[in-house]
């Protein structure tokens, strides 16, 4: 619950100052960036201290080397953090951020399924819905970050030209014949 906690109020917080202060255009995208980077340096963080050892055990038993898997999966959080504060690096950080939470989602699944005595926030239906709120938020910010790609203005000439329409009918006129 705290990741959520953090996402929330690290965004909601970034999104008022924007909104009261700064005025700048893109307050929603400074606001995600702000708070995936805060929650992805607090979730990368506890792979190494505080909660390491519940991470190795939530890795399923299948898969080899969980300590490695965590560990990795602990760099990355905190390079997708870091690269949230890079403008250059964030749809980028964003696709990498949305791929580890697919990733690492049938491992959360697992262990909501199978641990018991967990608080509610941390059985199956509340972890999923948490999981998705996590990656709407990475989906959207790369949705918003994303290069443009606009159409040329006017008329365009070549292969990919619409063909031009006979006024009343709506299809295109009969070939020219020379």
């Amino acid at each position: 619950m705290e990741p959520l906690i953090t996402l929330l109020v690290v965004s909601g917080v970034t999104l008022a100052a924007n909104a009261m202060w700064f005025h700048r255009d893109r307050g929603l995208e400074l606001a995600l960036r702000a708070g995936l980077c805060a929650l992805f340096l607090l979730t990368g963080t506890v792979h190494f201290v505080g909660m390491r050892a519940e991470l190795i055990d939530m890795v399923p038993s299948r898969l080899p080397f969980a300590g490695l898997l965590v560990t990795v999966s602990g760099i990355l959080e905190l390079a997708g953090a870091l690269g949230m504060l890079a403008s250059r690096l964030v749809p980028w950080a964003g696709l990498g951020l949305s791929a580890l939470l697919v990733a690492v989602f049938p491992a959360n699944a697992v262990w909501a399924l199978s641990e018991p005595n967990l608080p509610w926030w941390d059985e199956l239906l509340p972890r999923t819905a948490i999981q998705m709120v996590y990656l709407a938020a990475t989906l959207t910010l790369v949705r918003l970050t994303s290069p443009r790609r606009t159409r040329p203005e006017g008329p365009v000439d070549g292969p990919c030209a619409e063909p031009e329409r006979s006024e009343g009918t709506g299809r295109p006129p009969p070939p020219r014949r020379s």
